[in-house]
């Protein structure tokens, strides 16, 4: 009797920042797709795609100014609440005219 492999609980891997930014580089520069690339290196496709995501940020990051900055954020909090905003009427809209009926 063996110890079953799916009761071992696995070790998480740790990973260096140049190592992310790399495997991130691969998929950004190649064209190839993320799971490709997950794939090729072992990884999981959500982690390289947290990793992608993260290195477009950064990279975006650095073309914004500090004021540029402060108003994109600014402007997706505001974006947020018209969406709220907006959801909320939709419901009272429908609401409403569900009540004409």
């Amino acid at each position: 009797m063996g110890v079953d492999p799916e009761q071992v609980p696995r070790r998480r891997r740790k990973f260096t920042a140049e190592y992310r930014h790399e495997a991130a580089r691969l998929v950004l520069t190649s064209g190839r797709t993320i799971a490709d690339v997950a794939k090729e290196l072992g990884l999981g496709e959500q982690l390289l795609g947290k990793w992608v995501r993260a290195q477009k940020e950064t990279a975006a990051g650095d073309l914004l100014s500090d004021d540029e900055r402060a108003e994109l954020k600014r402007l997706r909090r505001e974006n947020s609440q018209l969406r709220m905003d907006n959801e909320f009427l939709e419901k009272a809209a429908a609401f409403f005219a569900s009540k004409r009926r």
